[in-house]
């Protein structure tokens, strides 16, 4: 089976060691590979998994032009995909919108925590207000961030106000639709057509990166695999992507875990692959 794994990061080689070690500092969790592209394509093989999307973040509004130059030359690749970048802050958004969209590119990621502004604000009702003008997808992160706690600019709630205000455009909420506030994502987005979710950092536990922040093995847990099944029965198995958020959960066992899970072969190949092939144009 097909697998595209459509939430991932990579970082400029020159800086990806510093990056992880910052990340992995603030979120007190593991990394699984060393955050460049080499690394990830080494972990898309031993996973069998056949293309990648990763999903950049610009925390200022001066890195989106680069981002996004930067997207338009990766998707030359045939496994490893990139979306652009777009912040809160930048002033020529329609632009870097059209740029993608002639380049191909088929949708931007925003994350509220990391860019400091709450989802429901003017600035990101712009930006997918533009996407959806644009025919751009959005990868939004959603829920709590483990690295920001108590942060609610992209909880469940906001995100609704904001899609009630920014018609005719397509999202993919990430982590189930909202990191550890999932019963929100089903009561906001069930009912929602144009609103995919992610898999990404959700079943399971994730994996401390040892320096003992954490003191019980509870505050690792996320999803387990009932309540995970539950959610992908309760939304559809159309409107589920694979994901899995490398490097900071290892495509292997994110792989091994979903396939385990109680779901017949035409779900698992509807979320493992056909839904994210249809965003990405692919066959």
């Amino acid at each position: 089976m097909n697998i595209i794994d459509f939430h991932v990061h990579t970082f400029p080689e020159k800086i990806a060691a510093r990056a992880l070690e910052a990340l992995s500092g603030k979120s007190h969790t593991k990394y699984f590979t060393d955050g460049t592209i080499k690394s990830l394509a080494h972990s898309m093989s031993e996973a069998k998994i056949n293309i990648s999307v990763l999903q950049p973040v610009a925390t200022k509004p001066e890195q989106v032009s680069k981002i996004n130059d930067s997207a338009i030359i990766q998707n030359q690749d045939t496994k490893i995909f990139s979306f652009g970048a777009i912040h809160p802050d930048c002033k020529n958004i329609s632009e870097e919108f059209a740029k993608l969209s002639r380049s191909g590119v088929k949708g931007v990621k925003i994350h509220p925590v990391y860019q400091g502004v709450k989802i429901d604000d003017s600035r990101f009702i712009k930006i997918l207000t533009l996407a959806g003008k644009f025919n751009l997808c959005v990868m939004i992160h959603a829920g709590f961030d483990i690295g920001f706690a108590g942060n609610d600019n992209a909880l469940p709630s906001r995100i609704a106000k904001a899609l009630d205000l920014a018609e005719n455009v397509r999202v993919i909420l990430a982590h189930m639709g909202g990191w550890r506030c999932w019963e929100d994502s089903i009561k906001f987005f069930a009912g929602r057509e144009n609103v995919y979710i992610d898999t990404a950092f959700s079943l399971g536990e994730f994996t401390p990166n040892g320096d003992n922040f954490y003191t019980s093995q509870e505050q690792c847990k996320m999803l387990d695999a009932q309540k995970f099944t539950q959610i992908i029965k309760i939304f559809g198995a159309d409107r589920v992507i694979f994901g899995t958020d490398s490097p900071w959960s290892s495509q292997i066992q994110c792989v091994k875990d979903f396939n385990s899970l109680k779901l017949s072969e035409s779900e698992k190949n509807l979320i493992l692959y056909k839904n994210a092939a249809k965003i990405l144009g692919l066959r």
